[in-house]
């Protein structure tokens, strides 16, 4: 556990106070947190079944901060939720208060060229030092090259993408704009095209194909992601997932092949399952009255296998499933996965995609010219974008 100066801000409210780094453990649940911190438990049961619901998105591995007084008490933490919205919990008074606030980051525009002397997972990482990148890189180009036979020393690839940072350290994952490899001086190009990837004629190249968990599909509640108030000093909740119509009792089916990351309870999802897929996505099934024996986290499951019923538990306001979708923890909309067979642009949609590939096919090839020049890397350091807001940690002294 790392000690940082951070929330300088509170610091200066708050003399004496510590801020903390802290990494949530597999397994740790909201109301863990509330109970080893001596919150009391009515700042979550208070809220209300959304927010309870929202808690219920804090996943194994996330970095969230803490602040304490000298006597160890907790002033202040903040838990992300995903890489937009965060849990902000506050001691107000005698009193905690829990809002939602939407998280604040700089992000930087990085580009990297490099010629292949080992691997490409290894290269990128020891050029870049970001394991994010070269875990990133490979997921994208899964589906599109055998980096063990078709990859060889000499090789060239060349990427753009953008980084968050947060309180001085990378946050979230690398968000890959465009990439090029050539292999035996043959290129393959991947142009990110609202959240999917394509080639420079517009045919998707990466892609999970995934089927609907029930057979008969009504839609409830959409998906929606956080965003800010235009007017309004607050967030705007997210919805992360879909919610299914279905009687206690349904047959839920696995979308997709993969490994059981858990199958027990979630907090305010009840019931619920989580499965692991190739391409670091990960699909959620939420409110279940009953899981199938046969699935149990570190074992694995077929497309289509069923995996338990739907049903109530957790905190619901009525018989359904929650189906929820994510990509290195970023939550997708699963209705924009759905599919039977990879997408190909037309129309419109296409003649704008081309013209966009263009200009990142020409940016690539610039990066590889300094490559030519450099002999074995190219890499630019972050440009920062502009109208990205730094992170503040001062106190919100007031209830959404």
């Amino acid at each position: 556990m790392k000690k940082l100066a951070l929330f300088f801000l509170m610091t200066l409210a708050c003399l004496g106070a510590v801020g903390e780094n802290k990494i949530w453990r597999k397994g740790y649940t909201f109301l863990n947190f509330l109970e080893d911190h001596h919150i009391p438990l009515k700042l979550y049961y208070n809220l209300s079944t959304q927010d309870k619901e929202l808690t219920a998105e804090i996943y194994a591995g996330v970095q969230y901060q803490v602040l304490r007084n000298k006597n160890g008490q907790l002033l202040q933490a903040l838990i992300p939720i995903d890489e937009d919205i965060q849990i902000h919990i506050y001691k107000q008074g005698v009193n905690y208060k829990l809002i939602f606030t939407p998280i604040r980051y700089f992000q930087k525009s990085n580009t990297l060229a490099l010629e292949v002397l080992n691997s490409p997972h290894q290269d990128i990482f020891e050029h870049s030092k970001d394991l994010g990148l070269a875990n990133e890189f490979l997921n994208t180009y899964k589906n599109s090259i055998n980096f063990k036979k078709e990859v060889i020393k000499g090789d060239k690839l060349a990427l753009i993408y953008k980084r968050k940072y947060r309180f001085g350290e990378v946050f979230g994952l690398p968000n890959i704009q465009s990439a090029i490899m050539q292999t035996n001086k043959n290129p393959h190009y991947l142009i990110a095209y609202k959240d999917r990837y394509y080639n420079l004629l517009g045919k998707e190249v990466a892609g999970f194909l995934l089927q609907m968990p029930l057979t008969q599909v009504y839609i409830t509640s959409r998906f929606s992601k956080a965003r800010k108030h235009p007017v309004l000093d607050k967030v705007i909740r997210p919805h992360f997932g879909i919610d299914l119509r279905a009687k206690v009792g349904t047959i839920v089916r696995s979308a997709g092949s993969g490994k059981v990351l858990s199958a027990g309870n979630k907090g305010g999802y009840g019931k619920a399952i989580e499965i692991i897929h190739e391409g670091g996505l990960r699909t959620l099934y939420a409110h279940l009255s009953n899981i199938d024996k046969k699935v149990k986290a570190g074992g694995y499951v077929k497309q289509g296998q069923v995996i338990g019923k739907s049903g109530n538990t957790g905190i619901s306001s009525g018989p359904h499933l929650h189906f929820g979708l994510y990509k290195n923890n970023r939550p997708l909309n699963p209705l924009g996965s759905i599919k039977t067979t990879r997408s190909e642009l037309k129309g419109k949609a296409k003649s704008d995609y081309l013209l966009y590939a263009q200009q990142q096919k020409s940016l690539l090839e610039e990066e590889l010219n300094k490559l030519t020049l450099n002999h074995t890397s190219a890499t630019t350091e972050g440009k920062l974008d502009e109208n990205q807001p730094l992170q503040d940690f001062s106190p919100q002294n007031k209830d959404e």
